[in-house]
């Protein structure tokens, strides 16, 4: 195993990884400071530029962009009191406190080196659980790894979100939109309406940049105004150092925090950080301090947050079970290349595995020491406007979403599922669920098909298979009986537990999801058996959940989203058009053209830029897109106006 590690440092080592490695840590720096957006948009943004590289050089990207993600996020917590992401929530209650206090500085690097510290325990434990887990992992055949599956859909539905049915839904959802195109086990289409487009599925790509990407936009955009008003670092930036120093204790106990709740799928960084400021606050006397400004309210959940990725990659990369959204994409980058995570990946390509240790280990060092090093500069995107931002970051997703299959329909997939993830966002649906059974689809429905053709029915008595089953029947009666005693269970979206769009919209949507799930499953009537299966097993549950959800929701006390909120959700809705208008320009003139009416319509029209500085913009923008289509081989079309 040893030398497995040492051929993979050999390999990072060179200049090219270590240049891409620098990359991604750019890359998930800057992405991380945008509030909502998180490791889920980073590595989804950048997935679309791994079709070029070896499976080595794309690991290295996306981990490294992921790793550094909940480090620079803390930059927007304590400046400005909103979370650069959910998993920063905890952050803002004594960070933000500290940087009114003028102590921003040593608020930020007792969090930037607390969150390199806990990354790299993190490392560590991910490291050490190979040759515990090893063993394990060979032993298991196909029921054990689909009940895996099952559980780790459970997990994220019910773990995720304020609303477990809602989640379990979502889950099945995604199942459902991952089995469109070619089933794996029998010659038939499923779901493809004729549509030649359909019949190799929907790329990850599009689904992942869609249902997170184009939603997060629309709100920011219609948040308006600038991300955060200018405010002074101040000084502290070595007692921030000897703070964590000093509670180094806290550091340690708050990492292994993280990597208990990264290797439970579902659980994710948000409830790690709040787990870890729990303790912290339980085990302090003076309880009193904290919510005040205490670094210690600082320290715990950043070196949660980062060892909570690390302890995502257990589950991911031994069990292939995503321990959360941004691991699931991962999964999916290895299905690309043809990798099984699970026991094949730690028979075949440990040295791979061991590449994913190297590169979070030394992009947590990085992405610390950039951000320590660099907080000013970065402090400082925090005070422009968004919609000055917004078409880089538009153009940047198209693009990306057409990299996937350079089809149109990549395109068309990209626009609904934009507006379902938003609506989902704003009905209370956590998304998070939807990706991770998307993924999954593929492992889930192939080992469901060969233990039913090697076991029959008999799969379901192998001994893990029980053990399994009781472990999913324990956790779905602790979440049962937490909600009656009133208590809360983790949350990985908190900004998705409330309904902002009032009662009749909440019940519209329950009822077109229970009418879509009644659809599919009177459309696989005409698959053959072995096409059918796995589309039965998703729709079933779906329609159940779903027809329960919807008594809960017209059983629910009526709804009415406030005047600020109803005007946020009117201007999201209005800027949406304007994405629909880049799409249809795209259509007509080609990429080219219309990225630079796009641009400059957008900046001159919506961001009231002057002229000449839309101009400059409109110019190095397109330049950078030709560029970047240029490496990555991309053929445009013309256009149909430009092509006739």
């Amino acid at each position: 195993m040893w030398d497995a590690a040492l051929i993979a440092l050999e390999r990072f080592a060179s200049l090219n990884h270590l240049g891409v490695l620098a990359a991604g840590v750019v890359a998930g720096t800057v992405i991380g400071i945008l509030p909502g957006l998180g490791g889920i948009a980073a590595v989804a943004i950048l997935l679309p530029f791994i079709y070029t590289l070896d499976v080595h050089t794309a690991m290295i990207l996306l981990v490294g962009s992921l790793a550094v993600v909940h480090t620079s996020d803390t930059i927007t917590s304590v400046l400005i009191g909103t979370p650069g992401s959910a998993a920063a929530a905890a952050t803002v209650l004594d960070g933000h406190q500290l940087a009114k206090q003028g102590q921003a500085a040593r608020a930020l690097s007792a969090a930037f080196l607390s969150s390199m510290i806990g990354g790299l325990i993190g490392t560590v434990f991910l490291t050490l659980s190979l040759p515990i887990a090893r063993p394990l992992v060979l032993f298991f055949g196909s029921p054990e790894l689909l009940m895996l599956c099952v559980l780790g859909l459970s997990f994220a539905g019910f773990l995720t979100g304020g609303a477990p049915l809602k989640g379990v839904v979502a889950a099945c959802l995604g199942l459902l939109l991952g089995s469109v195109g070619a089933a794996p086990a029998d010659a038939v289409y499923r779901y493809t309406f004729d549509q030649l487009y359909l019949s190799d599925g929907i790329p990850l790509v599009g689904v992942a940049l869609g249902i997170f990407g184009i939603a997060e936009i629309l709100d920011l955009l219609a948040k308006g105004g600038r991300i955060a008003e200018r405010v002074g670092l101040g000084e502290g930036w070595l007692q921030g150092i000897r703070d964590v120093i000093q509670h180094w204790g806290i550091v340690v106990r708050g990492s292994l925090i993280g990597v208990w709740a990264g290797i439970l799928p579902g659980i994710g960084a948000t409830a790690g950080s709040w787990m870890a400021y729990g303790h912290v606050v339980a085990m302090a006397r003076d309880r009193e301090r904290f919510g005040k400004g205490d670094i210690r309210g600082v320290i715990a959940p950043e070196s949660a947050n980062n060892s909570v990725e690390a302890g995502d990659l257990i589950p991911t990369l031994l069990f292939s079970v995503p321990g959360g959204a941004p691991a699931a994409i991962l999964l999916g980058a290895l299905y690309f290349y043809g990798i099984q995570p699970g026991p094949r990946m730690v028979q075949e390509n440990l040295d791979l595995i061991f590449t994913i240790i190297w590169s979070f280990a030394f992009a947590n060092a990085m992405g610390a020491a950039l951000c320590l090093f660099l907080s000013p500069a970065l402090a400082r995107l925090t005070w422009v406007p968004f919609a000055k931002m917004a078409p880089a970051i538009v153009v940047t997703i198209f693009l990306g979403a057409f990299q996937s299959s350079q089809d149109f329909g990549d395109l068309f997939a990209l626009m609904a599922l934009g507006f379902l993830g938003w609506l989902m966002k704003q009905l209370g649906w956590p998304r998070a669920p939807f990706l991770v059974g998307f993924v999954l689809t593929k492992p889930t429905e192939q080992y469901l098909w060969i233990s039913i053709s090697r076991y029959g029915l008999e799969w379901l008595l192998r001994p893990g298979v029980i053990v399994m089953g009781l472990l999913l029947l324990a956790s779905i009666l602790w979440i049962v009986i937490g909600k009656r005693k009133g208590k809360e269970t983790p949350v990985e979206e908190p900004a998705e537990g409330a309904v902002l769009l009032g009662k009749t919209s909440s019940v519209m949507f329950t009822l077109c999801v229970l009418v879509v799930s009644g659809a599919a499953l009177y459309e696989a009537r005409s698959f053959p058996y072995l096409g059918a299966i796995f589309p039965v097993a998703a729709t079933v549950p779906a329609i159940f959940m779903a027809a329960a959800q919807l008594f809960f929701d017209l059983r629910a006390p009526g709804m009415t989203a406030g005047l600020e909120t109803r005007a946020k959700i009117k201007l999201a809705l209005g800027y949406f058009p304007g994405l629909v208008l880049y799409f249809v320009l795209i259509w007509l003139f080609g990429f080219g053209v219309a990225t630079a009416l796009f641009t400059f319509l957008f900046l001159y029209g919506w961001a009231e830029m002057r002229w000449f500085k839309a101009l400059i913009y409109t110019s190095s923008l397109v330049g950078a897109a030709v560029f970047m289509g240029w490496m990555l081989g991309m053929y445009w079309p013309a256009g149909v106006l430009l092509g006739l």
